[in-house]
């Protein structure tokens, strides 16, 4: 396993580790947004930076974008894709990325994770996908979201300071996300230790310790997924999961690409709305002003989290390669050719976003973002993320109004995601609060 484990290290990590840190030392501004922790902190003026120095500018692996307008028709045009094209990498190199290419990693940015695939296949998983991940099935979950939000603030009672993270921003989305998969509640922490593997895997130059760990969770995590679809088809539940194994089974999928599929559904189902939930949750600490806006008019909550995933993207990149020779904004763009859209510096673009550093949710157009991409691998998770981040942020602050920093936060490491690992908060006084809240949660 060690060498194939050195093998699936080498392209993204070692070879493009090698040329991210070559580039940074060179002052590129995108290879500094992976690779320095100050501009990491705070990525907002690099982003400005790279935007002024025009539509498209040089990044470490190919060109890079922080214009809304550039990366929107990016994500949406037939003309790129999300494989690597092998035969245009120098020669020594693909035999490597080839090897990748047809091994088994089931990382969430390697094929069949739907993520990493193009039409028809990506095409053949999303139509599966959407038999059954319905705007309704979503809906359907609205109950136990709040259901579960008030019952882990009620766990809260009596205590004076937490981790918001550990005990509510994780655990509201990782209960959910059972319940789509019909596991049992018990199963929520090791979800948290997987989930936490497959983030880290999104980022590059990752050292190999760090890769290693990661590959064995995402492995474990797969072999456990496929023992999970055999106990569902022996005994299937009213759970999506249930329904997605058999819609999967007649539409002829295999193992593997199931597992990808479900694999995907996990780690979208609740890592971005951790992010979600944690982000906004300092935003609104830090805004008293916003606080009182959504305690006298709640129906500005779902406007409230439309600008929080604008102006706190909880996913910064995504990239695509040119699948034949195209033009994007005026400038030619060879086939294979790689373009980083950052989405995060998109959504401070200030020719969509007027006065883009300021949090607004009275923003007319915050649902512009892009903060889940766009094109056909805009996230299947989007709705089911609004839903919970709207939910369980309101439930939060309308318990505790006066929830309050109790000490620094603490990020994330990963770089593509953007998010706290720890929070401490104050939590003050509770309010009784109804089971259901009566205002509509969504726009």
């Amino acid at each position: 396993m060690s060498v194939n484990t050195r093998l699936h290290w080498l392209p993204r990590h070692g070879i493009a580790g090698l040329a991210v840190r070559t580039a940074a030392r060179r002052g590129n501004l995108d290879a500094r947004l992976i690779r320095d922790h100050a501009v990491i902190a705070d990525p907002y003026p690099t982003y400005d930076a790279i935007r002024a120095e025009g539509p498209l500018a040089k990044g470490p692996l190919g060109l890079v974008t922080a214009h809304h307008e550039v990366c929107t028709e990016v994500l949406r045009s037939d003309a790129f894709g999300v494989q690597l094209r092998t035969e245009r990498l120098p020669a020594l190199l693909r035999p490597l990325f080839w090897y990748v290419d047809r091994s088994h990693t089931y990382s969430p940015i390697e094929p069949p994770s739907m993520l990493a695939v193009d039409p028809p296949d990506h095409t053949r998983y999303r139509r599966l996908v959407t038999r059954v991940f319905t705007a309704r099935a979503i809906e359907n979950l609205r109950d136990r979201t709040e259901q579960t939000a008030i019952e882990l603030l009620d766990d809260l009672r009596g205590e004076e300071t937490v981790d918001l993270v550990e005990r509510y921003a994780s655990l509201l989305p990782v209960t959910v996300i059972s319940e789509i998969l019909g596991v049992p509640l018990d199963m929520r922490d090791q979800f948290l230790v997987w989930g936490a593997s497959g983030a880290v895997t999104l980022d590059i130059g990752l050292p190999y310790s760090t890769f290693r760990r990661a590959e064995a969770d995402v492995m474990a995590l797969h072999n456990w997924m496929v023992g999970h679809f055999d106990r569902l088809r022996r005994s299937p539940g009213e759970d999506i999961l249930s329904q997605l194994v058999q819609v999967a089974d007649e539409g002829g999928l295999t193992e593997d690409e199931l597992s990808g599929i479900a694999m995907l559904l996990l780690g979208a189902g609740f890592e971005t709305t951790v992010n979600l939930l944690g982000n906004g949750a300092l935003l609104l600490m830090s805004s008293p002003e916003s606080r009182a806006l959504l305690a006298d008019d709640p129906g500005l909550w779902p406007h409230a989290v439309e600008e929080i995933l604008r102006y706190e993207s909880p996913v910064t990149r995504t990239a695509r390669v040119a699948m034949r020779d195209t033009e994007v904004a005026g400038q030619s763009i060879a086939d294979g050719e790689l373009i980083v859209t950052l989405l995060a510096g998109a959504n401070r673009d200030p020719a969509v976003f007027p006065d883009p550093h300021r949090f607004d949710i009275r923003r007319p157009n915050a649902r512009d973002h892009i903060a889940f991409s766009s094109g056909i691998h805009y996230c299947l998770g989007a709705a089911l993320a609004k839903l919970e981040g709207e939910i369980g942020l309101r439930h939060l602050f309308t318990r505790y109004p006066d929830l309050a920093m109790a000490g620094p936060p603490v990020r994330r490491t990963t770089r593509v995601l953007r998010g706290y690992d720890r929070m401490p908060v104050r939590l003050g006084s509770s309010v009784a609060t109804p089971e259901r809240l009566d205002a509509p949660l969504t726009a």
